[in-house]
């Protein structure tokens, strides 16, 4: 962890006799109290907070929800009506699991929107940033298999369909794609077997989550956080402790939060999800277009507007691991967009690009929706291949402050971008 002294006194002689054995508050009071957080950081960074808050909610109303799901093709469907009519606050429950998966997701695009636009990426925090983007992976394995779990229609065909690319594999190893599809659905169609599979990792997995998350927050208390200016904590009036001042405005960010998340979870419940999924799975009925959960439509877009599946298949999981080599590909030496005139507007269409392709993977593959999904998705990669690694060269920066105190109390004294903005090391 961070190298900096805890204030931490212990006052009973109960705290007195735990420090001298297992220090365990003593180095809780150092990372999460007297730890030394920028002065300058907005309210963008509280979304780790958000995120914690979601993780958490999403494993205890899960556990509960487990409780009285029953993970059969016979039962499944119908468990969850029986969770939501007749047990004791089962709606409930059940609606803030629901909503809680949009509500997670929604908070880790801002995470990472954020880690973008301040360059949070780069060194020393490229450990830190690629576990996050493995976070982020295990979170969508998650919820793909949980949205499995209702056995509606919707599920049961996006299920059918998103396991059938893995098949795709035949045309490298013949054989290899199609043994694959048959072990993730314990036969040769998705059945109970699959949803038992499926039911079991997803109960599994947010506890991985949950060990990632820990070296996630490790790693982030090793390098220290970023700020709005790119700039490294060198002076002690640079940085405040992190109790009360980030923790009061995680608080206020987090009241706001669970203001949106109980107002779809009290009166828009089923706003996110699809009204087919109110109807029982059946395997000899297709739905007219089969789309996934919201935060998974720029992905299926990017699938889609590939003609061909292997391609399709490489491009979308591409998409995502290409985020892990942000920190090699963006070869500028400021971190922060703020101070970077060009780069800013290639990151604000970058955004539109991925909404536009959200929007895109909502409608069904024809006509001017594929190719206005294939010029997204071709941007959405330049904006990595080609974007990044060129203006980082090219661009120059704007003056960067001289340290973060000066960003906050203003200074006519700056210096020029290169000098300030070369990662510092601790």
């Amino acid at each position: 962890m961070s190298s900096h002294e805890s204030t931490y006194q212990p006052k009973t002689r109960i705290e007195k006799w735990l420090d001298a054995r297992l220090p365990v508050m003593r180095m809780m009071h150092a990372q999460f109290v007297d730890f030394p957080t920028p002065r300058n950081i907005n309210y963008l960074w509280t979304a780790g907070a958000l995120l914690t808050f979601c993780l958490a909610v999403q494993l205890l109303t899960g556990i509960v929800l487990a409780m009285h799901y029953a993970p059969t093709a016979m039962d499944a469907f119908n468990s969850v009506e029986h969770i939501r009519r007749d047990v004791n606050f089962g709606w409930l429950i059940r609606n803030i699991h629901a909503v809680g998966a949009s509500m997670f997701f929604l908070a880790v695009y801002i995470h990472i929107g954020r880690g973008l636009y301040y360059g949070s990426y780069k060194a020393p925090r490229e450990v830190l940033w690629i576990i996050g983007v493995v976070i982020f992976l295990l979170m969508m394995a998650t919820a793909f298999m949980g949205y499995s779990l209702p056995w509606g229609q919707m599920s049961f065909w996006a299920v059918t369909v998103i396991t059938n690319l893995f098949s795709s594999l035949d045309s490298v190893i013949p054989g290899l794609g199609t043994r694959i599809v048959q072990w993730l659905w314990g036969g040769y169609s998705v059945s109970g077997t699959t949803l038992t599979r499926f039911f079991s990792l997803h109960y599994l997995l947010p506890f991985v989550i949950v060990g990632a998350v820990v070296l996630h927050i490790w790693a982030l208390h090793v390098v220290g956080q970023n700020n709005p200016t790119g700039l490294e904590i060198k002076t002690a009036s640079d940085s405040v402790p992190m109790a009360p001042h980030a923790v009061m405005k995680d608080t206020f960010a987090l009241a706001v939060f669970v203001l949106l998340f109980a107002w779809f979870v009290f009166y828009l419940p089923d706003y996110l999800g699809h009204a087919d999924n109110y109807i029982e799975a059946n395997p000899l009925s297709t739905p007219p277009h089969i789309v996934p959960e919201w935060y998974f439509l720029p992905y299926y877009a990017i699938l889609r507007a590939i003609p061909n599946k292997l391609l399709g298949v490489i491009a979308m999981f591409s998409s995502i691991i290409l985020l892990c080599f942000a920190p090699w590909l963006d070869t500028s030496r400021v971190r922060s967009a703020k101070y970077r005139p060009v780069y800013k507007w290639f990151f604000w269409f970058f955004i539109i690009t991925v909404i536009a392709l959200g929007y895109l993977g909502s409608k069904p593959p024809e006509g001017a929706y594929v190719m206005w999904a294939r010029i997204f998705t071709a941007y959405y990669f330049m904006h990595f291949l080609i974007v990044m690694p060129i203006v980082g060269v090219m661009e120059t920066p704007t003056p960067l402050p001289r340290s973060i105190t000066e960003s906050v109390l203003g200074s006519a004294k700056t210096v020029p971008a290169g000098a300030a903005a070369a990662p510092q090391k601790h």
